[in-house]
């Protein structure tokens, strides 16, 4: 038997209202990133916070 991870919704909209949305938009975001932009996107984004967390690490070191 496995058991469903507890969902966190602190809005007043109700969940199966927010399932429905994210079941219309999810073909919608894997079409994004198998696309060359959308993997171009996320390549830069992957850059970007690697960046980022390691100025982050840098500064906590020197701190």
């Amino acid at each position: 038997m496995s058991r469903r991870k507890k969902l966190i919704n602190n809005t007043t909209i109700p969940q199966h209202q927010i399932e429905a949305v994210a079941r219309c938009i999810l073909p919608d975001i894997f079409a994004f990133y198998k696309s060359e932009e959308g993997q171009r996107e996320f390549a830069e984004w992957q850059e970007q916070h690697l960046t980022e967390e390691t100025a982050k690490d840098q500064t906590a070191k020197t701190a």
